[in-house]
């Protein structure tokens, strides 16, 4: 069971940003930030901090996520530009940034811009695609929309009676199957605030500003930006695509191949067995590689 938190607000970059951090710094090991993927917040890593419980770790709510501000824009040039400001803000000068997903493309952009503050990245399946995607600037999210050109994710469920509903809702279902029920647990119990038009909880990313997310992932080519990035960096790979499924599907990697032979201190990690929600999966297994990278 992981220790409660101490939970902050400041506003950086005009977004009013919320974080939590377990621990206090040490002059001996790096500190850890933890940066989550689209739809997501903070807490869902609060199993991957519980086997790091010797560690200091500061978790982050991106912009329209959690308990950070629902303020556009809501693109992921605006989620590097929050995260390189939030780094700045921490000046930490060791820092290991663990990035899931649209995470670990705003953590990678992050260190792309604050060189000497980290020194090594975990990026956990992230959102970086090949030079021959972006060159083509199509959006596999484009083959999901409906004829009214609205994303599916949009429609989803926002409003639930309580957690337990929640929970209920989602477990055993498609990818969540897959997911630790602690892990389950804290992305229900953290990822709902307060209904402000009544009763019950609605989520704490609205469906609206997931949707907008990912139909940009393809926007922005970050490659000539990173190609810099010098720390060691760890790139964690989940299955590959079926290119012949049709149907909406966000249990495989979106990352490029090549990106850790494209990084020069890159390492490749493929686990074909997992899908892309690996910290959801083996938090053990992100604490493993962050602690490797400590060692």
């Amino acid at each position: 069971m992981v220790n409660q938190p101490k939970e902050y607000y400041r506003r950086i970059n005009n977004v009013d940003l919320c974080w939590f951090e377990w621990g206090s710094a040490s002059p001996n090991l790096a500190s850890i930030l933890l940066v989550h993927a689209t739809g997501f917040h903070a807490r869902c890593w609060d199993q991957v901090v519980a086997e790091l419980p010797d560690r200091h770790v500061i978790s982050i709510d991106m912009r329209g996520h959690g308990r950070s501000e629902k303020q556009g824009p809501f693109n992921w040039q605006s989620f590097g530009d929050d995260l390189t400001a939030f780094i700045d803000h921490l000046a930490l000068s060791e820092l290991i940034g663990v990035g899931h997903s649209m995470g670990g493309h705003a953590v990678a952009v992050a260190a792309a811009r604050t060189r000497g503050r980290l020194s090594g990245l975990v990026l956990v399946d992230p959102v970086i695609m090949s030079p021959e995607i972006y060159a083509s600037n199509e959006s596999v999210h484009a083959d999901w929309l409906d004829d009214a050109g609205q994303h599916p994710v949009a429609r989803r469920k926002n409003y639930f009676e309580s957690v337990a509903a929640m929970i209920e809702n989602f477990q055993g279902r498609g990818s969540y199957g897959a997911w630790l029920d602690s892990v389950l647990k804290d992305y229900c119990q953290y990822g709902l605030l307060p209904n402000p038009e009544g009763a019950g909880w609605v989520l704490a990313c609205p469906p609206l500003v997931e949707a907008e997310i990912y139909m940009g992932s393809t926007g922005r080519n970050i490659l000539p930006e990173i190609a810099g990035v010098m720390i060691p960096t760890r790139v964690l790979r989940a299955k590959a695509r079926d290119e012949s499924r049709q149907e909406m599907d966000f249990s495989s990697s979106p990352t490029w191949p090549g990106l850790a032979d494209f990084l020069p201190a890159g390492e490749d990690y493929h686990y074909p067995e997992l899908t892309h929600f690996i910290p959801m999966q083996k938090p053990s297994l992100i604490a493993q590689h962050i602690r490797k990278l400590s060692s």
